[in-house]
């Protein structure tokens, strides 16, 4: 034992030295291995008759041997630092080099070896010798290396939900991080066939169900959710089963985060609400769909708001000829320009600075620039605020829409998205109805112009500005009451980033005319997202109904009455038609005395909701 401690405490110490010093003892031992791999291949060719050993001849082929490993390694790049020690990739690069180098000394041998005594079968023999020594040498570094590994502050014992690839990456991870906070001491899964599966020395000690039992018996204080795309219903199983076990829960980034490696320990997060009430995410495949962004012109509306900056921060990355982001508010335009560019030094002409309500300024803009493609989120979009003032609604998503629309047509914009909300279905707000008559304007645009002008609908956003969990959160920590309008009210949710992959999708699938309609599963009970924020912040807060606003419905839709429900091209995303409406008959004040009357909806093509 203490023998091992002392050549853990070497290795750890020739590894902390740098690369020179460990990719140069790792040649040594390569070398070593083709030293001891000829000579034990020559001593069984003659029977191990060290006397028929042409001793001079064999120094030399194991001399041009270890200088072969040299240069083919470094070509392989296996003494340059490429692969991580004891690595799959180390082992391949491993086997090319020890294939190789047999290959070239095998045909040296084959070529001249007689005439000095050498047997032909010498370096074949030798091969399988050399590369078990090679291997049985990194695994054995990796062995003292981890073994010797201490943490550099205090951890946390965790127990690590999920035993496939990201369940062993974060195991890894735990693992070789000097500086992670949490040591990993158990792994739980629910499937049997993992019951006895091991990863890096730490096993499967049972399911969700055995949670307090493993927490007992390892001191587990943390539960680590590491399933790819768990829905709401695991991760509220999870957290009861935490609760009940007085362990803290905890999630990762993204799958696609951590498999290319570009997640860290500290990057784990609380558990949030967000996570429980959402949903199994849709795969909208964007990226089978937005070429249509790549190398274009591309504007977005309302580019600083929730939506519109998450709009930006995707476009971008598919590479657009240039993305111009429009907004009024100048300071978040700063926001969303240091989010994708890291600075905020609004100096640039991708940062516009513009109201929607500007028609004249709008259409000189879009005739200077020339976009392409438009996304268009600049909207006012809270409901009792435009219940008070139904002339700003007005404004701003009606003229607004019109305004933008107009433009992208004297533009001649190729394609045009505009983005709804659920509300528009069968509306009874101001802002639905207002937001309706954006969608039938959008579609009066497509016909017009017979490109595809059409409008994503979708419902409430996790996480926007001024949207209801931020508000329930400051409820919360003022120390309530927290307020809900109705015990059985419900509402559809959605993740910023899905509602984005949405948006741009519909510019790939969509239609002129059409209105693009995720399903978005089960409406969620506003009650029941109440009471666990309640209890996940463990304060005493108080519950109070203030009543349904005007113009607010106990429930959403997401499909009207009389529309289609065409799923041609995804199975989670709707087609629908709308009427469309021409701008002619648009009437401030008779919209005004309908939507303030409450008069019920007429769906009627050319007339105004």
């Amino acid at each position: 034992m203490v023998l091992v401690d002392s050549l853990t405490r070497r290795m750890q110490n020739a590894y902390s030295r740098g690369p020179l010093s460990r990719f140069g003892s790792q040649y040594l031992l390569d070398a070593l291995a083709w030293v001891i791999a000829l000579f034990a291949a020559r001593l069984l060719r003659v029977d191990f008759d060290y006397t028929r050993v042409p001793w001079v001849a064999l120094a030399v082929l194991i001399l041009f041997a270890v200088t072969l490993q040299f240069v083919i390694g470094w070509g392989f790049y296996l003494y340059r630092g490429r692969h991580p020690y004891g690595s799959f990739a180390e082992v391949r690069a491993l086997v090319a080099t020890a294939f190789t180098v047999t290959v070239i000394v095998w045909l040296a041998v084959l070529t001249i070896g007689g005439l000095f005594g050498l047997s032909r079968s010498t370096p074949l023999i030798a091969f399988p010798i050399a590369f078990i020594i090679m291997g049985a040498g990194r695994y054995t570094k990796r062995y003292l290396v981890e073994r010797a590994m201490e943490y550099s502050g205090p951890v946390e014992n965790a127990v690590v939900y999920g035993a496939g690839h990201v369940g062993q990456a974060m195991v890894r991870r735990m693992k070789l991080d000097r500086d992670s906070p949490y040591r990993p001491v158990a792994l739980i899964d629910d499937d049997p066939a993992k019951r006895f599966l091991q990863l890096d020395g730490v096993a499967v000690a049972g399911t969700i169900d055995d949670l307090t039992l493993i927490a007992r018996a390892t001191g587990a204080t943390v539960l680590i959710i590491t399933i790819a795309r768990a829905d709401a219903e695991l991760l509220q199983q999870a957290s009861a089963a935490a609760e009940a076990a007085d362990m803290h829960v905890m999630v990762l980034p993204p799958l696609n985060e951590v498999l290319a490696g570009h997640s860290k320990i500290s990057d784990l997060r609380d558990l949030a609400i967000e996570d429980i009430i959402g949903r199994h995410p849709v795969d909208t495949e964007i990226e089978s769909v937005a070429g249509y962004l790549t190398g274009k012109r591309v504007l977005v509306t309302g580019a600083g708001g929730s939506i519109g900056a998450e709009l930006c921060n995707q476009i971008a990355r598919f590479n657009p000829a240039e993305l111009i982001m429009l907004d009024r508010d100048e300071t978040s335009l700063q926001s969303v320009q240091l989010t994708i560019h890291g600075h905020g030094l609004l100096d640039s002409d991708e940062v516009v600075l513009n109201d929607i309500r500007d028609a004249a300024s709008l259409e000189a803009l879009f005739l200077n620039r020339r976009p392409e493609v438009v996304f268009h989120a600049a909207a006012l979009k809270h409901l009792p605020m435009l219940e008070q003032y139904p002339g700003e609604a007005w404004k701003t998503n009606v003229l607004g829409t019109l305004n933008v629309l107009r433009a992208a047509m004297s533009a001649e914009v190729a394609t045009f998205i505009n983005v709804s909300t659920d509300k528009a279905a069968n509306p009874t707000s101001v802002l639905g109805r207002s937001k309706r008559i954006a969608e039938r304007l959008t579609a009066w645009a497509a016909a017009e112009t017979g490109r595809p002008y059409l409008s994503v609908r979708f419902g409430n956003v996790l996480g926007s500005r001024g949207s209801m969990l931020p508000v329930f959160t400051s409820m919360i920590e003022s120390g309530g009451p927290l307020t809900i309008t109705h015990p059985d009210v419900t509402r559809y949710f959605m993740t910023i980033p899905e509602a984005c992959q949405l948006v741009m999708q519909a510019g790939g699938i969509g239609e002129p005319g059409e209105v693009l309609i995720l399903d978005m599963g089960e409406p969620v009970r506003i009650l029941d997202v109440a009471q666990r924020m309640v209890e996940m912040s463990g304060r005493d807060v108080e519950i109070v109904y203030t009543g349904l606003r005007p113009g607010e419905k106990l429930h959403e839709e997401l499909v009207a009455e009389g529309e289609s429900d065409d799923r041609r091209f995804h199975p989670k995303i709707a087609h629908t038609a709308i009427p469309a409406l021409d701008p002619e008959l648009l009437d401030e004040e008779s919209w005004l005395r309908a939507v303030v009357a409450r008069e019920p909806q007429r769906v009627v093509p050319g007339a105004v909701e």
